[in-house]
């Protein structure tokens, strides 16, 4: 029989857990409520007004952010031996009446980690605060290039669930512990070549204001899209194997380079002289812009192909 567990990081949602948890249907065989060195001493809270057998609350001794407290869930859960790990927040805003529909993909052997998308509902899209859809968006962009998951949308999306045999496989020590925690997990799970799936859900916006500052985490952000994007690049296409495309995204960074970089020298220098440019200096520029961008477009198209579709556990 398959065994489930929910983890619950808990920061800062004293006034929100009880109702959480009151959710949580008997799918789940064990819940694990992490106090991630809370002010509002969450997990002392909950041992107090809980008799829900299945809660076991967990203290960090010092803040470690979400990724740092889902990890301690789910280091508890391999040692519980259980067998899918959900993980929702404990603001309130992911219902948790849908945990079946996160765990039937991965228990059918559909895929090997699920997570929600906020997305798929137009209507529910409306009800976005504005800044959370622009940034969402962004970052979704981002994170299909840093990630390799072209087939998702909503990277950041903290609901999720996951094969407990799949999370040892992954290198914890290296994944960021705070707000990246789940676009790293996705870079993580591609150079395992674990299937993802998207989960369409709604998301309910309350008063709640979020822990994470845009302005602050945007530079962290773009720095670590970028070293994952490189990353990946070099272990899927170099490292562990090659292809047409390994050959295909050099060849159209250099001519792109050369035919923007020969094309402004010349147009410049032509400039001063008060020349007009030569045809076959143009056309030279031209053909190496032209080139490069087919390069890089069928490298694209190759690496959109290559995302993982069939599960792990079903490969051994």
């Amino acid at each position: 029989m398959t065994k489930i567990a929910v983890v619950i990081p808990c920061y800062r949602v004293r006034k929100h857990i009880l109702d959480v948890l009151s959710q949580i249907g008997p799918e789940a065989d064990a819940i694990y409520v992490v106090d991630d060195a809370c002010p509002e001493e969450t997990g002392n809270w909950v041992q107090k007004n809980t008799e829900d057998s299945r809660i076991k609350v967990l203290f960090n001794p010092t803040n470690l952010g979400v990724g740092g407290a889902v990890i301690r869930g789910y280091q508890e859960a391999i040692s519980d031996q259980i067998d899918i790990v959900v993980k929702i927040d404990g603001d309130g805003q992911m219902d948790p009446s849908i945990i079946r529909d996160f765990i039937e993909p991965i228990h059918r052997g559909e895929a090997d980690y699920t997570k929600g998308n906020r997305f798929f509902d137009l209507e529910n899209i409306n009800r976005m605060p504005k800044m959370r859809l622009i940034g969402n968006s962004l970052l979704s962009f981002m994170s299909k290039l840093s990630t390799g998951y072209w087939n998702i949308f909503d990277p950041n999306n903290g609901y999720t669930a996951i094969r407990t045999d799949l999370i040892r496989k992954i290198a914890f020590t290296r994944v960021s512990r705070r707000y990246f925690f789940e676009t790293d997990m996705l870079f993580r799970l591609n150079i395992l070549k674990a299937v993802v799936v998207d989960i369409p859900m709604d998301a309910k916006y309350g008063n709640e204001k979020s822990n994470l500052s845009v302005t602050k985490s945007i530079g962290e952000f773009f720095y670590k899209h970028n070293r994952n994007f490189i990353k990946r690049i070099f272990y899927n296409y170099y490292l562990r194997d090659m292809s047409l495309a390994s050959f295909e995204l050099p060849c159209g960074l250099i001519l792109l380079i050369f035919g923007a970089a020969y094309g402004l020298y010349n147009w410049y220098h032509y400039s001063q002289l008060k020349l007009l440019t030569p045809l076959g200096t143009v056309m030279v520029s031209t053909l190496s812009l032209l080139f490069g961008l087919q390069f890089l477009l069928a490298f694209l198209s190759y690496d959109i192909a290559s995302v993982p579709r069939r599960s792990i556990h079903l490969k051994k």
